[in-house]
C-alpha cells in the first residue's frame, strides 16, 4: 500500500475513551517473529503495561506467530498514541533481548470498533479461537499466548464458553 492510500484510511479515525476497539497489527513483512517464547511474552509484558500507564484495559487478546488482535476498552488516549507507544517499547525490547535487530512491526494497524449491539463475548471468542482455525493448537488451552477477562479457574466452563 502507497503511503498516501494509508493516510486515506486514518481519515475519519475516531478514538473515543470508553469505547471498545478491535486492533490488529502485524509483523514486518509478516515474519513469524513470535514463535519464540520470549519474543511472545515480551511483546505480552507492553501490552500489560499498557494497561498499567491506564491506555486501556485488555478484554481479550490472542499473539499470534506473526500477528496481534487485541480487544481493548480505550481510556483517555487516542488508538494511535496507544499502538504507537506499544509498538516502541515492544520493539525495543525485542532488540534489547536480541531477537530483533531491525523493524519489529509494520506501519500502521487496523482498527475496528464495537457497536453497542455487538456481543462482545463473541468477538472475543473469535479472536481467542485464532490459533485453532490456523492450526497452531488442537485446543485453545494447549496455545500459550492469549488471555480474556472471563477466565475462570474452571477449564471445562472455558472450554465450554469458547
Amino acid at each position: 500500500m502507497e503511503r498516501a492510500e494509508a493516510n486515506l484510511l486514518r481519515r475519519g479515525r475516531f478514538s473515543e475513551p470508553g469505547r471498545l476497539y478491535l486492533l490488529t497489527t502485524v509483523t514486518h513483512q509478516r515474519c513469524p517473529l513470535f514463535r519464540d517464547l520470549r519474543a511472545a511474552r515480551l511483546v505480552i509484558r507492553e501490552m500489560r503495561q499498557s494497561e498499567r500507564f491506564d491506555a486501556c484495559r485488555s478484554l481479550a487478546w490472542v499473539l499470534m506467530p506473526d500477528h496481534l488482535h487485541w480487544l481493548i476498552a480505550l481510556n483517555a488516549t487516542t488508538l494511535s498514541s496507544l499502538m504507537r507507544q506499544f509498538k516502541s517499547r515492544s520493539g525495543t525490547a525485542l532488540c534489547k533481548a536480541g531477537i530483533s535487530l531491525g523493524q519489529v512491526w509494520q506501519r500502521g494497524y487496523h482498527d475496528r470498533a464495537l457497536r453497542k449491539e455487538d456481543d462482545v463475548r463473541k468477538v472475543a471468542r473469535y479472536i481467542i479461537a485464532n490459533p485453532l482455525r490456523a492450526g497452531l493448537a488442537r485446543q485453545i488451552g494447549d496455545y500459550p499466548h492469549w488471555d480474556a477477562i472471563w477466565l475462570t479457574s474452571d477449564s471445562e466452563s472455558l472450554h465450554n464458553a469458547l
